[in-house]
């Protein structure tokens, strides 16, 4: 369960980290004050960029605690910056990393109990990681490259994936 979860996870925030390295530069390349980029929305409904790379990193860095049977660290949502941004990340790596994978034996079976629209939902670790947590973090991770692609930033299938 570790190499399917904290592995994933991380190579798709490092992933996220070299997207925002090429927005930055690309605003400083047009003149675009990076708070355009950073506040843009695909949709009026939709979360903005920085949310969405927040929810990326809450998304992963929650589920690898669950996972190991710990309660979940908060990260407050106070970024504004891209460095902000890149710092949040980089914390959420950090702790991600600083999980043994040992704590992760056993966790397909682990009951895990979130918090969903004002109602707590318990399921497995396994039905956890594949049905919610993986994908609520692609979703978020995609459609922060969306924007970025929406806006301009020469970036890629392959800067999504990474090599």
């Amino acid at each position: 369960m570790h190499h399917r979860s904290a592995a994933i996870y991380d190579r798709f925030l490092g992933n996220l980290s070299k997207l925002l390295t090429k927005a930055e530069a690309h605003c400083a390349a047009k003149n675009i004050k990076p708070e355009a980029m950073l506040t843009f929305r695909l949709f009026p409904d939709m979360f903005p960029f920085i949310k969405q790379v927040q929810l990326s990193c809450d998304f992963a860095a929650r589920a690898c605690a669950r996972l190991a049977g710990e309660e979940p660290k908060s990260f407050p949502d106070t970024e504004t910056t891209f460095a902000e941004l890149q710092d949040r990340i980089a914390a959420a790596r950090g702790y991600i990393a600083g999980f043994d994978p040992a704590l992760f034996d056993g966790a397909e079976t682990r009951d895990i109990t979130i918090r969903m629209r004002g109602t707590d939902v318990k399921m497995k670790g396994e039905v956890f990681l594949n049905l919610y947590s993986l994908p609520q973090f692609y979703f978020h991770i995609a459609t922060a490259y969306n924007i970025l692609r929406h806006n301009g930033v020469e970036v890629g299938k392959g800067d999504y994936m990474g090599g």
